[in-house]
Protein backbone atom coordinates (compact mmCIF):
# COMPACT_ATOMS: atom_id res chain seq x y z
CA UNK A 1 0.00 0.00 0.00
CA UNK A 2 1.39 3.42 -0.98
CA UNK A 3 2.39 5.76 1.80
CA UNK A 4 0.25 8.86 2.23
CA UNK A 5 1.75 12.18 1.23
CA UNK A 6 2.30 14.53 4.17
CA UNK A 7 1.69 18.25 3.67
CA UNK A 8 3.16 20.82 6.04
CA UNK A 9 1.02 23.97 6.25
CA UNK A 10 2.56 27.19 7.58
CA UNK A 11 0.39 30.23 8.33
CA UNK A 12 1.14 33.88 7.67
CA UNK A 13 2.31 36.67 9.94
CA UNK A 14 -0.17 37.68 12.62
CA UNK A 15 -2.22 34.52 12.06
CA UNK A 16 -2.36 31.12 13.75
CA UNK A 17 -2.55 27.54 12.46
CA UNK A 18 -6.34 27.86 12.65
CA UNK A 19 -6.18 30.06 9.55
CA UNK A 20 -5.02 26.98 7.59
CA UNK A 21 -7.62 24.61 9.04
CA UNK A 22 -10.05 24.74 6.12
CA UNK A 23 -7.27 23.99 3.65
CA UNK A 24 -6.06 21.17 5.90
CA UNK A 25 -9.54 19.65 5.98
CA UNK A 26 -9.73 19.76 2.18
CA UNK A 27 -6.38 17.98 1.88
CA UNK A 28 -7.40 15.36 4.44
CA UNK A 29 -10.54 14.56 2.46
CA UNK A 30 -8.31 14.01 -0.60
CA UNK A 31 -6.38 11.29 1.23
CA UNK A 32 -3.41 13.44 2.20
CA UNK A 33 -1.98 13.93 5.70
CA UNK A 34 -1.81 17.64 6.56
CA UNK A 35 0.27 18.93 9.46
CA UNK A 36 0.06 22.44 10.91
CA UNK A 37 3.10 24.43 12.04
CA UNK A 38 2.83 27.29 14.54
CA UNK A 39 5.10 30.25 15.24
CA UNK A 40 4.83 33.68 16.84
CA UNK A 41 6.75 36.58 15.32
CA UNK A 42 6.37 38.80 18.40
CA UNK A 43 8.91 36.81 20.41
CA UNK A 44 10.54 34.28 18.08
CA UNK A 45 13.46 35.18 15.82
CA UNK A 46 13.50 34.13 12.18
CA UNK A 47 16.49 31.87 12.84
CA UNK A 48 14.66 30.21 15.71
CA UNK A 49 11.58 29.59 13.59
CA UNK A 50 13.73 28.20 10.77
CA UNK A 51 15.50 25.77 13.11
CA UNK A 52 12.15 24.39 14.24
CA UNK A 53 10.90 24.20 10.66
CA UNK A 54 13.99 22.35 9.50
CA UNK A 55 13.67 19.87 12.36
CA UNK A 56 10.10 19.18 11.26
CA UNK A 57 11.11 18.82 7.61
CA UNK A 58 13.88 16.41 8.55
CA UNK A 59 11.33 14.09 10.13
CA UNK A 60 8.94 14.41 7.17
CA UNK A 61 11.76 13.62 4.73
CA UNK A 62 11.36 9.93 5.59
CA UNK A 63 8.37 9.89 3.20
CA UNK A 64 6.75 11.84 0.39
CA UNK A 65 5.97 15.42 1.44
CA UNK A 66 4.96 18.83 0.13
CA UNK A 67 5.13 22.18 1.92
CA UNK A 68 2.56 24.98 1.67
CA UNK A 69 2.81 28.48 3.13
CA UNK A 70 0.55 31.49 3.21
CA UNK A 71 2.23 34.90 3.01
CA UNK A 72 5.26 34.98 5.37
CA UNK A 73 4.79 31.23 5.87
CA UNK A 74 5.85 30.63 2.28
CA UNK A 75 8.96 32.75 2.67
CA UNK A 76 9.91 30.91 5.87
CA UNK A 77 9.47 27.59 4.09
CA UNK A 78 11.57 28.78 1.17
CA UNK A 79 14.39 29.70 3.58
CA UNK A 80 14.04 26.50 5.61
CA UNK A 81 14.17 24.26 2.54
CA UNK A 82 17.20 26.13 1.17
CA UNK A 83 19.02 25.54 4.47
CA UNK A 84 18.37 21.82 4.77
CA UNK A 85 21.48 19.63 5.13
CA UNK A 86 22.51 17.87 1.94
CA UNK A 87 21.56 14.48 3.38
CA UNK A 88 17.95 15.53 4.04
CA UNK A 89 15.59 15.01 1.10
CA UNK A 90 13.75 18.24 0.24
CA UNK A 91 9.99 18.33 -0.29
CA UNK A 92 8.56 17.32 -3.65
CA UNK A 93 7.12 20.81 -4.14
CA UNK A 94 6.78 24.13 -2.35
CA UNK A 95 3.53 26.06 -2.75
CA UNK A 96 3.43 29.74 -1.76
CA UNK A 97 0.09 31.54 -1.40
CA UNK A 98 0.32 35.32 -1.47
CA UNK A 99 3.97 35.12 -0.42
CA UNK A 100 6.16 38.22 -0.84
CA UNK A 101 9.32 36.94 -2.54
CA UNK A 102 10.55 40.53 -2.57
CA UNK A 103 10.29 43.06 0.23
CA UNK A 104 6.65 44.25 0.25
CA UNK A 105 6.27 48.00 0.13
CA UNK A 106 3.75 47.97 2.99
CA UNK A 107 6.34 46.40 5.31
CA UNK A 108 8.84 49.09 4.34
CA UNK A 109 6.20 51.75 4.93
CA UNK A 110 5.22 50.49 8.39
CA UNK A 111 8.60 49.39 9.76
CA UNK A 112 9.21 52.79 11.39
CA UNK A 113 6.16 52.38 13.65
CA UNK A 114 6.64 50.89 17.12
CA UNK A 115 3.51 48.73 16.87
CA UNK A 116 4.80 47.06 13.69
CA UNK A 117 8.11 46.23 15.35
CA UNK A 118 6.40 45.03 18.53
CA UNK A 119 3.99 42.68 16.77
CA UNK A 120 6.28 41.41 14.05
CA UNK A 121 9.76 41.37 15.58
CA UNK A 122 12.59 39.96 13.51
CA UNK A 123 10.18 38.65 10.86
CA UNK A 124 8.90 42.18 10.33
CA UNK A 125 12.48 43.32 9.81
CA UNK A 126 12.99 40.50 7.31
CA UNK A 127 9.99 41.58 5.28
CA UNK A 128 11.10 45.22 5.29
CA UNK A 129 14.61 44.34 4.08
CA UNK A 130 15.09 43.52 0.40
CA UNK A 131 18.72 42.61 1.10
CA UNK A 132 17.74 39.96 3.69
CA UNK A 133 15.13 38.44 1.41
CA UNK A 134 17.56 38.50 -1.52
CA UNK A 135 19.94 36.29 0.47
CA UNK A 136 17.37 33.47 0.47
CA UNK A 137 18.16 31.27 -2.55
CA UNK A 138 15.35 30.66 -5.05
CA UNK A 139 13.78 27.20 -4.76
CA UNK A 140 15.71 24.37 -6.40
CA UNK A 141 12.59 22.18 -6.36
CA UNK A 142 9.29 22.53 -8.23
CA UNK A 143 7.54 25.66 -6.99
CA UNK A 144 4.02 27.04 -7.34
CA UNK A 145 3.24 30.68 -6.51
CA UNK A 146 -0.38 31.82 -6.20
CA UNK A 147 -0.87 35.60 -6.33
CA UNK A 148 -4.01 37.61 -5.60
CA UNK A 149 -5.23 40.47 -7.79
CA UNK A 150 -8.37 41.76 -6.01
CA UNK A 151 -6.76 44.61 -4.09
CA UNK A 152 -7.42 48.24 -4.94
CA UNK A 153 -5.15 49.86 -7.51
CA UNK A 154 -5.06 53.38 -8.88
CA UNK A 155 -4.15 56.89 -7.69
CA UNK A 156 -5.33 56.31 -4.11
CA UNK A 157 -3.69 52.91 -3.70
CA UNK A 158 -0.21 52.43 -2.18
CA UNK A 159 0.36 50.05 -5.09
CA UNK A 160 -0.42 52.63 -7.76
CA UNK A 161 -1.49 50.93 -10.99
CA UNK A 162 -0.03 47.54 -9.99
CA UNK A 163 -2.29 44.57 -9.40
CA UNK A 164 -2.24 43.42 -5.80
CA UNK A 165 -4.10 41.44 -3.16
CA UNK A 166 -4.39 44.33 -0.71
CA UNK A 167 -1.12 43.46 1.05
CA UNK A 168 1.29 42.22 -1.60
CA UNK A 169 1.60 43.25 -5.25
CA UNK A 170 1.74 40.58 -7.93
CA UNK A 171 5.29 41.68 -8.82
CA UNK A 172 6.36 41.15 -5.21
CA UNK A 173 5.31 37.50 -5.41
CA UNK A 174 7.40 36.60 -8.45
CA UNK A 175 10.65 34.65 -8.32
CA UNK A 176 13.02 34.10 -11.24
CA UNK A 177 10.43 33.03 -13.80
CA UNK A 178 11.00 29.29 -13.46
CA UNK A 179 8.17 28.89 -10.97
CA UNK A 180 4.59 27.97 -11.82
CA UNK A 181 2.90 31.34 -11.28
CA UNK A 182 -0.89 31.63 -11.02
CA UNK A 183 -2.91 34.82 -10.48
CA UNK A 184 -6.45 34.71 -9.12
CA UNK A 185 -8.90 37.53 -8.19
CA UNK A 186 -8.42 37.14 -4.44
CA UNK A 187 -7.61 39.28 -1.40
CA UNK A 188 -4.68 38.48 0.84
CA UNK A 189 -6.07 37.48 4.27
CA UNK A 190 -8.18 34.48 3.27
CA UNK A 191 -6.66 33.33 -0.03
CA UNK A 192 -5.99 29.85 1.33
CA UNK A 193 -9.71 29.31 1.98
CA UNK A 194 -10.83 29.98 -1.58
CA UNK A 195 -12.11 26.86 -3.34
CA UNK A 196 -9.88 27.49 -6.38
CA UNK A 197 -6.78 27.73 -4.20
CA UNK A 198 -7.76 24.63 -2.25
CA UNK A 199 -8.22 22.73 -5.51
CA UNK A 200 -4.87 23.93 -6.88
CA UNK A 201 -3.03 22.97 -3.70
CA UNK A 202 -4.77 19.60 -3.55
CA UNK A 203 -3.92 18.82 -7.18
CA UNK A 204 -0.26 19.77 -6.76
CA UNK A 205 0.01 17.67 -3.61
CA UNK A 206 -1.63 14.61 -5.17
CA UNK A 207 0.40 14.61 -8.39
CA UNK A 208 3.52 12.48 -8.55
CA UNK A 209 6.64 13.03 -10.58
CA UNK A 210 7.58 10.19 -12.90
Amino acid sequence: MALRTHVLLVHGMGRTPLSMWRLASSLRRAGLTPELFAYATAWQSVDGILRRLQARLTVMAAGDYVVVGHSLGGLLLRAAVAGLPSDVRPPRRIIMIGTPNHSPRLARRFERFWWYRLMNGDAGDLLASESRIARIPPPSIPCTVIAGTRGISGPWSPFGPEQNDGMVSVNETRLDGTEEWIALPLRHPFMMNDRRVRALVRDRCVERTT
